[in-house]
């Protein structure tokens, strides 16, 4: 599932108290959200994902505006060797020329398949921050410029066969762990991403054997869109 996260409120519990605020803004971006803007103190990206966007990069950052933070941070790169490769370096630079082309592209299509997944038959609930009736839609509202191309549903019956019918029955969706890249991307966190945490854990975490997750790509919404209804059948 994705939460959306109050930064505000969490910059104001954190200087509260005298710690230091570090967000994940993977999913969203800076082309989405900018988390230094909104009171957080260093901000994580899993380069590799959405800054990347091709899917050929292993790579992570951390960013801030604080200059004794940032000394802080560049004396661990200096004592761990955490440097990147020049190639690694390019290919990124290369993927952030066009990350404002491709997060539009991202929202848009997550909007329509989000839509389309909470319009079927065989769907129980879909979880995407754009709808209005999603747990954190208004934090989402108030500090995102749109709402992503992530998104989970579960199963009517809640199956764990049908599930993976599912997953295995997709043409362009890929069955893989990652997201972020151009290409969509599927998976079932109760058999991959979540498969060690003992199922009482996991379902109370909300990752019941139903769950689907989607990083929609850049691909043609309609495409896609035919793909599931062809999963879902």
């Amino acid at each position: 599932m994705m939460n959306v996260i109050d930064i505000k409120a969490m910059a104001s519990i954190a200087r509260k108290h005298a710690v230091l605020l570090a967000v994940d803004n993977t999913f969203a971006t800076p082309y989405l959200q900018r988390p230094l803007e909104l009171g957080a103190d260093i901000v994580m990206h899993s380069v590799t994902k959405y800054l990347g966007g091709h899917s050929d990069v292993v790579m992570g950052a951390l960013v801030c505006k604080d200059e004794a933070i940032a000394n802080e941070i560049y004396r661990i790169q200096n004592s761990s060797g955490a440097v990147c490769g020049p190639m690694d370096s390019f290919l990124v630079l290369r993927g952030i020329k066009t990350l404002h082309l491709r997060m539009q592209r991202h929202c848009e299509n997550g909007r329509k398949v989000a839509t389309f997944l909470k319009g079927h038959e065989l769907i129980d609930k879909v979880y995407w921050p754009g709808f209005e009736d999603h747990l954190n839609h208004a934090v989402a509202k108030d500090q995102m410029d749109d709402f992503g191309g992530m998104i989970s549903f579960t199963l009517k019956g809640n199956s764990l066969e049908k599930a993976l019918e599912i997953v295995e029955k997709v043409k362009l969706f890929a069955l893989a762990e990652s997201l972020g890249g151009v290409e969509s991307l599927i998976g079932h966190p109760a058999s991959m991403t979540h498969a060690s945490i003992p199922k009482n854990l996991r379902e109370e975490s909300g990752v019941i054997d139903s769950l689907i997750r989607l990083s929609v790509g850049i691909e043609d919404a309609d495409d896609l869109i035919d793909d599931l209804k062809q999963s879902l059948s």
